[in-house]
C-alpha cells in the first residue's frame, strides 16, 4: 500500500500522460473523471473512489484507497447506496488485483463475513458478483 504515501498528489502526476481538458461535448461523466484526476489522492471522497473505479481510471492509486475504507466498513454508501463502493471494487478486472494480492485477499475475508441481510439488500446480482470475486481461481489471486 506505498501508493497512499502519495496523498498529496494527483492522478495527473501520478498516472501519467496529464489529460487535455474534455471538449465542449463532452458528458457530465466524462467532466467529473477529468476533475478527479486533478484531485490530490487524499482529497478525494468515496463516491469519486467509486467514479474512478468503475471508469477504470488509475485503478493502482484508487483501489488501495477504497479497500481501504472497505475494510473498516463494507457496505459503505458511496452515492448510490450501501455496497456499491465495494460492488465496484469487486468487478475490476482480475488483473488489477495482481498488484495488491494481500488486498484481495484482506477483502475476500470481509465479504465472507458479511451478514445474509447485508447481501440480500443489494441490488440484483450482487451476491452471485461477490461470490465470484471471493471463489476467483488462485492463478488470479
Amino acid at each position: 500500500m506505498d501508493r497512499l504515501l502519495h496523498l498529496d498528489r494527483t492522478l495527473d502526476e501520478l498516472d501519467p500522460p496529464c489529460w487535455a481538458p474534455p471538449g465542449s461535448d463532452a458528458t457530465r461523466l466524462v467532466r467529473k473523471v477529468h476533475e478527479l484526476r486533478q484531485v490530490p489522492l487524499g482529497e478525494l471522497w468515496p463516491a469519486d473512489l467509486r467514479t474512478l473505479i468503475s471508469q477504470q481510471i488509475a485503478l493502482s492509486y484508487v483501489l488501495p484507497l477504497a479497500v481501504r475504507l472497505l475494510l473498516d466498513e463494507p457496505m459503505l454508501d458511496a452515492y448510490f447506496y450501501e455496497g456499491d463502493l465495494l460492488l465496484a471494487a469487486v468487478n475490476v478486472p482480475a488483473s488489477a488485483w495482481d498488484l495488491f494480492p494481500d488486498l484481495g485477499t484482506r477483502l475476500r475475508t470481509v465479504i465472507t463475513t458479511l451478514p445474509d441481510e447485508a447481501v440480500a439488500s443489494l441490488p440484483r446480482g450482487a451476491a452471485e458478483e461477490l461470490t465470484r470475486f471471493v471463489a476467483r481461481p488462485e492463478s488470479l489471486r
